[in-house]
C-alpha cells in the first residue's frame, strides 16, 4: 500500500495542484487555510482526494472566527491573512474545517496509524522538533506503529522505540530553506521524504492580487521564494519561543 502524507497546505493552490503523484490512500495532517489566497479549492481538493484529515490550528481559528493579533513574523501574517480565509470560504467549507477531528486512529497495510496536527499531547499547538527524547514522552502508551504530524513545516522521519514518527513538511509554505513543496510517502513500512518544484511565481502573483498590506505581500513572497522568513530592519522579526503557538 502506498500512502501519500501531506500537511500545512495553507491555501496555496498552485503548490497543491502540482502535487500529482501516484498513491492508494492520501492522509492530510491539517492547516488547509491561512497565509495563502485560495482556501476554497484547497478544501475541495481535500474533500475529493483525502481519505482521512485532522484539524490544524489554522483550520480551528478560521472555523471558530478566532482573531490573531500579532506585530511580527508569522503571527503577523497569520492575523493579516485571516480575512482572506474568511472572505473566500462558503459556510459549508467552514463547517468542514470545524468538523475535522483533532486526532484520528486508523489501520492501513496492517499497521496502526495515529494522525494529529501537532502532538498527541497537544493536538493543535505543541511544536515538535525531530528530537527522539521529546517523542519518547509523547508516544508512551499509544500502542501505534506510525505517528503522523505536521505543524512545524519541517520534514523529518524518526524511529522511536518501535514507532515511526513522520512529519511530511509543508505543501503550501515550507520553512526549512527549501521553497519546493514537501510531502512523504509511506509504502509497506518504508518512508521517503520528497520535494517537488511548482510555479512559485504564480503563488506570489496570487498574493499580490489581494488586498493585503504591502508589507505582508513582501513577507509572503519571501517565504514562498526562499522557504524562510529572514529578519530584516524593514520587516517584523519572527517571534521567538520554544512552545508552539496558535500562530504557527
Amino acid at each position: 500500500m502506498r500512502v501519500l502524507l501531506v500537511s500545512d497546505l495553507h491555501a496555496n493552490w498552485p503548490a497543491l495542484e502540482a502535487l500529482r503523484v501516484p498513491y492508494d490512500v492520501c492522509l492530510c495532517l491539517g492547516d488547509l487555510v491561512d497565509y495563502g489566497c485560495d482556501p476554497a479549492p484547497v478544501i475541495d481538493w481535500v474533500k475529493r482526494h483525502v481519505y482521512a484529515c485532522v484539524r490544524g490550528n489554522h483550520d480551528h481559528m478560521v472555523a471558530q472566527y478566532v482573531t490573531t493579533n500579532g506585530q511580527s513574523g508569522f503571527r503577523y501574517l497569520s492575523g493579516v491573512t485571516r480575512s482572506i480565509s474568511q472572505e473566500r470560504l462558503e459556510p459549508d467549507q467552514r463547517r468542514f474545517l470545524a468538523d475535522l477531528p483533532l486526532t484520528r486512529f486508523l489501520t492501513l497495510g496492517g499497521k496502526r496509524f495515529l494522525l494529529v496536527h501537532a502532538t498527541p499531547r497537544d493536538p493543535l499547538d505543541e511544536y515538535a522538533s525531530g528530537d527522539v527524547d521529546f517523542w519518547k514522552r509523547r508516544i508512551a502508551g499509544l500502542g501505534v506503529d506510525v505517528v503522523c504530524v505536521g505543524h512545524t513545516h519541517q520534514p523529518y522521519v524518526l524511529q522511536v522505540e518501535g514507532t515511526t514518527i513522520i512529519n511530511p513538511g509543508s505543501v503550501g509554505l515550507p520553512r526549512d530553506g527549501d521553497p519546493r513543496l514537501s510531502y512523504a510517502i509511506w509504502e509497506d513500512g518504508q518512508v521517503t521524504l520528497h520535494r517537488l518544484e511548482y510555479d512559485v511565481e504564480q503563488a506570489v502573483r496570487r498574493v499580490h492580487e489581494t488586498h493585503l498590506p504591502d508589507l505582508a505581500k513582501e513577507m509572503l513572497a519571501q517565504v514562498l521564494r526562499q522557504g524562510s522568513l529572514h529578519n530584516g530592519s524593514h520587516r517584523p522579526a519572527p517571534p521567538v519561543g520554544s512552545n508552539g503557538s496558535l500562530s504557527r
